[in-house]
């Protein structure tokens, strides 16, 4: 009894039941892993958490090809024996003529003559001087035998436009023999020459005209007694050699302006090529 009374009066409190057992849940992957279906892990975003946005995509600017430049293309030249022998001794002829010597060789020594020439004397003078070199370069003897032999016929035109293609392409590049009517019937006198060497190295018009043009219209007519007309196109630097035909009198070569930006002997010697 004491032992009871003391413990109902310390206030002994009795002890504590036990909760009750609940039953036992089953997690969702365990209750698939029964079922045989496969496990799905559910993710959570974390509280307070921002989520970047993506950058935007990159603006992607159309740039526009350029248009491919178009060089153009100088013609090389691989002058044989005979082109060089030839070259030299009619640069010779020029320098000899006009009394001013320079020391280049070959082809870029003619075209020097040539440029001394138009830079220094008048268009007459630079007809002259030509005149005096092709009179030296060719014997007197032989063209008057040929102008005798030879007076204007077809044979003779045909016979001069064959005679220039073997001959002369070392001076003004290949060229070949085209026919062309005269009186009502077709003859191949005409020596068409695709790309003038002389035109094309000088770029310019009057040089074209007065060194070369003019004095071999003139030549050709007073040494052979054949007329010829020389007929350059200065947009694609061709040109059309027609025997038997005169040159006309309002020569449109002749009002052809100068090639100022491309013209050696503007850019060398500050010449006005195209009077």
């Amino acid at each position: 009894m004491l032992l009871a009374a003391h413990a109902h009066g310390a206030g002994v409190r009795p002890a504590a039941a036990s909760p009750p057992t609940l039953p036992k849940q089953r997690s969702c992957c365990s209750t698939r892993r029964e079922r045989g279906l496969p496990a799905v892990r559910a993710v959570m975003a974390r509280p307070h958490q921002d989520v970047a946005a993506p950058p935007p995509p990159a603006i992607r600017k159309m740039v526009t090809a350029a248009p491919p430049v178009t060089e153009t293309t100088t013609t090389v030249y691989h002058d044989s024996w005979f082109d060089k022998l030839a070259i030299t001794y009619l640069s010779r002829n020029l320098q000899e003529a006009s009394g001013l010597k320079n020391g280049k060789d070959g082809y870029e020594g003619l075209i020097e003559a040539a440029l001394t020439i138009s830079g220094l004397f008048r268009v007459d003078q630079q007809w002259q001087t030509v005149a005096t070199a092709l009179e030296w370069a060719f014997p007197s003897y032989i063209l008057t035998m040929i102008k005798v032999m030879m007076p204007p016929s077809r044979i003779s035109r045909e016979y001069f436009a064959a005679f220039t293609t073997i001959f002369f392409p070392w001076l003004v590049g290949p060229c070949e023999v085209r026919e062309s009517e005269v009186d009502g019937r077709k003859e191949k006198n005409v020596v068409y020459v695709p790309k003038c060497r002389f035109l094309e190295s000088t770029n310019c018009v009057g040089m074209c005209t007065n060194l070369c043009k003019i004095p071999c219209q003139k030549f050709i007519q007073d040494s052979l007694g054949t007329a010829v007309y020389m007929s350059p196109n200065f947009e694609d630097m061709s040109c059309e050699m027609i025997f038997g035909q005169q040159p006309p009198e309002d020569d449109p070569a002749l009002k052809q302006p100068c090639f100022r930006t491309k013209c050696i002997a503007k850019q060398n010697r500050q010449v006005n090529c195209s009077i």
